[in-house]
């Protein structure tokens, strides 16, 4: 127990059950209750997560309006093309920096949400499609607020994956892939960083509302994971207060006027909720009120300039050279450059909903190329977000200005109307109008640049044509200058693909199931999600997950592989730039069960690393593959379990290139599931007490199905044909030496302590 956990609970103790039921929902919409008679002070809770979002003082009751200034750095589908652990702390460390001097105790985010389908509306507020990357780059993010006193809260928790039908819509998993793929990237989080809170999620997991699952909110969270902070609930995601508090959810946002409370408050009278619950709830509320006050003051003024510094850094590394044939990228100064589209001068930085950032600045990427190319550099709009004007007559100015021009780049991308918490796409394809810019642009210059601002993939149809394409995603408020810094060549691309791009929306692994239908998405997909999918399909993409390039090349080694004490597993390789500039590369690696017993992907991506190289400099990377994430969740034993054999480890660029492989034995965990009479023979055979006695018993059975029996019936192997069959039903087989007598023994014998 911590120091401010023991205060509280000694405060709570001397509440009344109203203060403590009180200390369970919000007072305003973005503060807690204060129990003043004790102690205990309000605390302030404000949307994130890539910027804080505190509404200004009596602007509106739903908390939807203006907005102080703060930084917007990159979203993260942008921040998580970093592969950085280190940006990501730093980035989070401002964040918290920015929460401290406005005295909010809480920052709502990151969300570590996978990308199940390209379609979902709020893509753009998580950070990949595979958990090991959500979870790494959260939890970094995470160490990087909580360092400087603020804390965090996860979100959201779980299974949130679609904005269609959010807040009723029951997100149906199997327990293999809700454990694996869904829950990972926030047990990662937790077990790593120990967020100050975790944020419940509004919709259903197997039918059950998210804000009242004990399973999920205190067998998994608290029991499994050891989360000793508190579970808040998203603003409106409460269904029943009093099922929610038994269940582990603590904070109901935002504030309800006191009818909660007072339902809390009957329950308890009437027997129906144990005050214990409500005491635990009240004591971990209080816990961080206690902790925000305590923490040391952080006085402004915000230092604008560093954090707008900070934001172009990462806005640079987050950026993903798609595409570079012929080199036309980088640009050079002397060149005349066509820039083209609207999204040149009006940049689209961030998402909407209620991750909307007021910016203390906004860079736009044409003035930034304007100020290297000078009045080498021309525009023409192209097109417009909202379809206003005469596309005809835009699109013909900017293939004019392209036609006499040494490179044309084309800003295209999703306009806001299209992406946003609240709704999901319809498609992943460009506007039309975009598209036939495109087209024609390209025929009048082939030297053509496609640069995309876009919160979720979108389909390329003309990948194949256009020689550079640069993904720039959302880059938060500097995003034009780190724009204009990758394609001059001062910053050198390095981010790579947290998602796979398709080729077709029909390719994708949720096409089938998503969004579902009257109240129900079937995760039919399974564990194959993202690049797991391409992969066991062998799907052609448009660009695969871990793509990207540099303006340099690197080289690989020959990997190796250890298993340490703790059963971790370092993988060593050498890489070198072998060209002219200095660059970063991530490292990526992913392991494969060579021969296992359950469906298992091809590969999955367990560790990645960056590493910084100057020309003609080699380093050795090292990587850590920790054992509990080769685990895979064993459903009947309901459990964690490493299956023992030869493991691949492939050291990769991308998922599809792969640099060097290597093998190494793993040793299992051993798995003795209790016997029952519905155990399969198999099951049986397999055991180590019983599996012998099992074989007395069905000898005769085995041997009369030798020789001449066995090659009338084809040569079969009886005991290979009845491995499936129950242990309690071979009476008609084995006769009197299988009765029900001799199998409970041999039932009880294999249940009994083993020396």
């Amino acid at each position: 127990m911590t120091r401010s956990t023991a205060a509280a609970a000694k405060l709570v103790a001397k509440m009344t059950i109203q203060e403590k039921a009180s200390l369970t929902s919000g007072a305003t919409f973005w503060t807690t209750k204060a129990v003043e008679r004790v102690g205990v002070p309000s605390m302030m809770l404000t949307d994130g997560p890539h910027g804080l979002r505190k509404q200004r003082a009596n602007f509106d009751h739903l908390g939807i309006g203006d907005s102080v200034p703060a930084t917007c750095f990159p979203p993260a589908v942008g921040l998580g093309s970093s592969w950085d652990v280190d940006l990501a702390h730093r980035v989070g460390a401002a964040l918290g920096v920015e929460s401290a001097i406005e005295n909010v105790a809480v920052i709502l985010g990151p969300g570590v949400n996978i990308k199940r389908s390209p379609l979902c509306g709020r893509n753009f507020e998580y950070f990949s499609e595979d958990p090991i990357a959500s979870g790494v780059m959260g939890a970094a993010l995470v160490g990087g607020a909580q360092s400087v006193g603020v804390g965090t809260s996860v979100k959201h928790f779980a299974a949130n994956n679609q904005e269609h039908d959010r807040m009723r819509a029951s997100s149906d998993i199997d327990p293999r892939p809700l454990r694996e793929i869904y829950l990972r990237s926030f047990q990662r989080v937790v077990e790593d960083a120990q967020p100050a809170t975790v944020m419940c999620s509004y919709n259903r997991i197997n039918g059950v509302f998210a804000s009242e699952d004990p399973f999920l909110l205190t067998r998994v969270l608290r029991e499994e994971w050891g989360f000793t902070g508190f579970v808040v609930s998203d603003w409106g995601a409460v269904n029943d207060r009093v099922a929610a508090i038994a269940a582990g959810m603590d904070l109901e946002m935002p504030a309800s006027g006191g009818r909660t409370d007072a339902q809390i408050v009957a329950a308890v009278r009437d027997g129906s909720l144990d005050e214990s619950l409500v005491d635990a709830s009240a004591t971990r509320i209080a816990a961080r009120a206690l902790q925000a006050a305590a923490a040391p003051r952080v006085a402004g003024p915000l230092d604008v300039d560093a954090h707008h510094a900070l934001a172009r850094e990462a806005a640079g590394k987050s950026i993903v050279l798609l595409k570079n044939d012929d080199r036309v990228l980088p640009l050079q100064p002397s060149q005349r450059v066509a820039v083209i589209g609207a999204f040149a001068t009006a940049p689209r930085y961030q998402g909407a909903g209620s991750s909307l950032i007021s910016p203390t600045r906004l860079d736009n990427a044409f003035d930034e190329l304007v100020a290297r190319g000078g009045e080498q550099v021309r525009f023409a709009q192209g097109f417009t977000n909202d379809g206003s004007g005469d596309a005809a007559a835009l699109r013909a100015e900017a293939v004019a200005l392209a036609a006499g021009s040494d490179v044309a780049v084309v800003f295209a991308g999703l306009p806001a109307a299209l992406e946003s918490e609240g709704f999901d796409r319809d498609n992943i394809d460009l506007p039309v109008a975009q598209l036939e810019l495109i087209d024609a642009v390209l025929e009048a210059n082939p030297r053509t640049v496609v640069v995309l601002s876009n919160g979720g993939v979108v389909a390329l149809p003309f990948a194949q044509r256009v020689p550079a394409i640069v993904e720039a995603w959302l880059l938060g408020q500097a995003g034009g200058g780190a724009t204009a810094d990758v394609l001059y060549g001062e910053v050198n691309p390095s981010g790579k693909l947290t998602e796979t791009i398709p080729l077709r929306l029909e390719d994708s692994p949720a096409y089938l199931n998503f969004p579902g239908e009257q109240g129900h998405v079937r995760y039919g997909e399974g564990l194959f999600v993202g690049y797991r999918w391409y992969d066991a399909r062998r799907i052609d993409v448009a660009f695969p997950f871990g793509h990207g390039l540099s303006y340099t090349d690197f080289s690989y080694g020959d990997a190796s592989a250890s298993l340490g004490a703790d059963g971790d597993v370092t993988v060593r390789v050498a890489v070198t730039n072998t060209g002219e500039r200095a660059g970063r590369e991530v490292v990526q690696v992913y392991t494969g069960l060579v021969s296992a017993s359950v469906q298992r992907p091809d590969r999955e991506l367990k560790a990645f690393a960056v590493v910084e190289l100057a020309p003609g400099q080699t380093r050795e990377v090292e990587l850590t593959v920790r054992r509990a994430d080769l685990a895979y969740w064993h459903i009947n034993a309901d459990r964690w379990v490493v299956e023992g054999g030869d493991y691949t480890i492939e050291v990769a660029a991308s998922s599809r290139d792969i640099r060097s492989m290597t093998t190494i034995r793993i040793e299992g965990d051993a798995v003795l599931l209790p016997l029952t009479r519905e155990s399969s023979l198999g099951e049986v055979f397999a055991h180590p007490v019983a599996g012998p006695m099992l074989q007395g018993m069905m000898a005769p059975v085995l041997a009369a199905f030798g020789g001449a029996e066995a090659d009338a019936m084809g040569g079969m192997d009886m005991q290979k044909m009845l491995s499936a069959f129950p242990i309690g039903r071979i009476g008609m087989l084995a006769g009197a030496a299988a009765g029900p007598e001799a199998i409970e023994q041999l039932l009880a014998a294999a249940d009994a302590p083993q020396a």
